[in-house]
């Protein structure tokens, strides 16, 4: 892996490639099975100072402990330095070899101690860790300045960029000089010294300021929970439900009492059956006031400083704002071109909400409930709607998602019919949680490809969203088969009790492998180039394409079974799903492009337009009300507070999910109309764009996949936004 990844590793719910910003922070996790100690300066034993015997380089992750973090950090990046300084100054002429080639290969010990601390630092931190992730930020900041602002090891890159074409190099290779040396144009190489001393400052700044606003949020969510006194309070709520609502408020110190605990988005999942409308509103209330009413989280001030010194650094690189910066690297490639998507998408999202919100106001009415539709009562008067439209209630599904059906038979069944796969758990590999799954996965061939981590249960020191991450990057340089982990935030039954999943989180179960396909097919030989290293507008793309298969006849006809009897899902249920499919479109695109206004409109500033801390939640109003997108009873999916994408490594990137969702779809109707579910199509979509990572030009990958450019009407028609008024 190339010194960048080691310093840079990807932050989002979902996933991406890793992160050339340099403060974007790691979302990952790894088990810790002792408390701090005292790190001595060098422990012997450390099992991060050696690569992992285990198969494929897994993690050891039974060996790992808080205190051989920093002394691992502080080596890996003394030797990265050295290995470095020995690359700028080598005395012979700089050659693809002495130059390129070694920087892909150098920090390998920085790559190992990085990879696992971030990964684990999102899926299963503790306070030790964050304390060490705060220290950590500026120091892995200034360590990735001292290299891409090194004058002389860039004028080694410079001088072969300029040679490319008459090196000989093969497509891959001489991608990877242009693109190495892209790399260091936008970190600041090229920048006059003094600048390059400001940038510095800035990026020890915006490393500090983004670990914290991560932090925080992951704190506050924890702290937030609403705590009831009574069964009633709960009324809607299965038997199942409220005595896990129990068990967590006794086991946080409530005895007696009842515990909702919130998710990092603005809706809440137990809205959708909480039938007590104050229980309703102080679910709501809490959920959108994180981060905004003081106190020890409150993160207003580290959303206006992020935004500053964005806007400062963006300008720095010579740039008119972040947005433009970020957006330049990106397939859609201009701010202009990301603001005509959502206003493409905004109006027909919000005539389609109001008319949605119109038909729950009749049921409300009918039911004499006395007032108007808000936030908090969306979710449960839209299921009274669509059981009302189409005699279906979601809740009638969840019998049928039970998560390891849904995982083996679903997930790993349709990747078997499509690419020929096969896969076995094990249960010699460490684990860093007891729940967390991990399979050997072989290809059509019998050979092993990869190893796959499952984490699927929410923790309270984990992460909100669902990801993927890479323990180990496929590679032909290195030799290196792929370690791949999928993390959901599925709430943990009582004991003895089916994990039963929504809809949604089906979706998700397979998107997110969508993601693992990614890094598992990979077949590039450079480490920069990897899996999932490829645009972030462009990531999403492939694991959207993935979620098609949870509706396909053969592939739901053999997971979505009922836990008890076993019968298959009835067609006529099935038939439902498919009638509602375009149901309550409106709100769910409303709250994704609202925001996405609010990821614009911060990084769409210029350095003296970022108002201050007491100005946050005007400005977003206002953004939003200028966009025409201020429905009250929808707010956005996330507010800036608590916005970890926005102020994370999707910065001016949220819009990715559209953006790749039109690619998808473009995709999903080449799959449908060449004969869907067969292993030709399978191997044609991993040969010319799963395996080929960032090897090539994205949106030439999509062109060789489908035969023609992105169009937006399928999208449109998906989310039936084609004849909205």
């Amino acid at each position: 892996m190339p010194f960048f990844a080691a310093l840079c590793l990807v932050a989002c719910s979902k996933t991406g490639p890793k992160a050339t910003s340099p403060e974007a922070q790691p979302v990952v996790s790894s088990p810790v099975t002792k408390p701090a100690e005292a790190a001595p300066a060098a422990l012997p034993d450390n099992p991060l100072l050696v690569e992992s015997p285990l198969p494929l380089h897994y993690p050891q992750f039974d060996k790992i402990r808080n205190e051989h973090y920093a002394p691992a950090f502080e080596q890996g990046m003394a030797e990265d330095l050295k290995e470095i300084g020995a690359i700028a100054n080598n005395p012979a002429k700089p050659t693809f070899e002495n130059t390129i080639i070694a920087l892909e290969k150098a920090g390998p010990l920085l790559d190992r101690v990085s990879t696992v601390f971030f990964s684990l630092s999102g899926a299963n931190t503790n306070p030790e860790m964050q304390k060490l992730q705060r220290a950590l930020a500026p120091k892995l900041a200034a360590h990735r300045d001292a290299i891409t602002l090194n004058p002389v090891l860039f004028a080694r890159i410079d001088a072969l960029n300029s040679a490319r074409d008459t090196l000989g190099l093969d497509a891959e290779s001489a991608r990877l000089l242009w693109r190495i040396h892209r790399d260091f144009v936008r970190a600041g190489a090229k920048l006059p010294a003094a600048d390059k001393e400001k940038l510095k400052a800035l990026n020890a700044e915006l490393a500090t300021l983004t670990t914290s606003f991560t932090q925080n949020t992951l704190k506050e969510v924890a702290a937030s929970s609403v705590f009831v006194d009574t069964k009633e309070e709960l009324a809607g709520l299965t038997d199942t439900e409220i005595a896990a609502a129990a068990a967590s408020a006794a086991k946080n110190g409530h005895e007696g009492k009842f515990e909702i605990r919130l998710v990092n988005t603005s809706g809440q999942p137990p809205l959708t059956n909480l039938t007590n409308r104050a229980t309703r509103e102080k679910v709501m209330a809490a959920s959108l006031a994180r981060g905004s009413r003081g106190g020890e989280f409150d993160t207003r001030a580290l959303v206006t400083g992020i935004a500053k010194k964005r806007a400062e650094r963006a300008a720095l690189l010579g740039f008119s704002t972040y947005a433009a910066f970020s957006l330049e690297e990106q397939t859609a490639g201009s701010v202009d071109v990301v603001n005509k998507l959502l206003a493409q998408l905004g109006p027909p999202a919000v005539a389609n909400a109001r008319r949605e919100a119109a038909d729950m106001q009749v049921i409300i009415d009918q039911e004499k409930g006395g007032f108007q539709l808000a936030a908090c009562d969306w979710q449960l008067y839209a299921e009274k709607v669509r059981q009302a439209k189409y005699d279906f209630d979601e809740k009638q599904l969840k019998p049928y998602y039970e998560l390891n059906h849904v995982i083996l038979d679903g997930v790993f069944f349709a990747a078997g019919k499509l690419y020929g796969l096969t896969f076995k758990e094990r249960h010699d590999l460490p684990v860093y949680e007891p729940t967390v799954r991990v399979f050997d996965v072989f290809d059509a061939d019998g050979q092993q490809l990869a190893i796959f981590i499952g984490d699927y249960y929410a923790r309270s020191n984990k992460n909100g969203g669902a990801w993927m991450n890479a323990y180990v990057s496929q590679n032909g340089l290195l030799g290196n088969l792929p370690v791949v982990a999928n993390h959901l935030n599925i709430p943990k039954p009582p004991e003895g009790q089916p994990t039963l999943l929504t809809h949604d989180e089906v979706k998700t179960a397979f998107h997110e492998f969508g993601h693992a396909l990614h890094g598992m097919f990979s077949h590039v030989k450079y480490p920069r180039f990897s899996g999932t290293s490829v645009p972030r507008d462009f990531v999403e793309y492939p694991s959207q394409v993935n979620e098609m298969w949870a509706t396909w006849p053969e592939i739901l006809k053999n997971y979505a079974k009922h836990y008890q009897t076993g019968a298959p899902l009835p067609p006529e249920l099935l038939a439902k799903v498919e009638a509602t499919k375009k149901f309550n479109q409106g709100f769910s695109t409303l709250e994704l492009v609202a925001a996405n206004v609010i990821d614009q409109a911060w990084h769409q500033l210029k350095p003296d337009q970022v108002p201050d801390a007491d100005g946050v939640v005007a400005f977003e109003a206002t953004a939003l009300q200028k966009a025409g997108l201020d429905f009250a009873p929808v707010p956005p999916r996330y507010r800036s507070t608590y916005f970890s994408h926005s102020m994370g490594g999707y910065a001016a990137g949220y819009y990715s999910y559209f953006w790749s969702e039109v690619l998808d779809a473009d995709t999903v109707e080449w799959f449908k109309t060449h004969g869907g579910l067969t292993r030709a199509n399978g191997d044609r979509f991993r040969a010319k764009l799963l395996s080929r990572g960032g090897s090539e030009n994205a949106l030439t990958l999509f062109r060789d996949m489908t035969g023609g450019e992105p169009d937006i009407k399928p999208l449109l028609v998906r989310r039936g936004l084609d004849a909205a008024k």
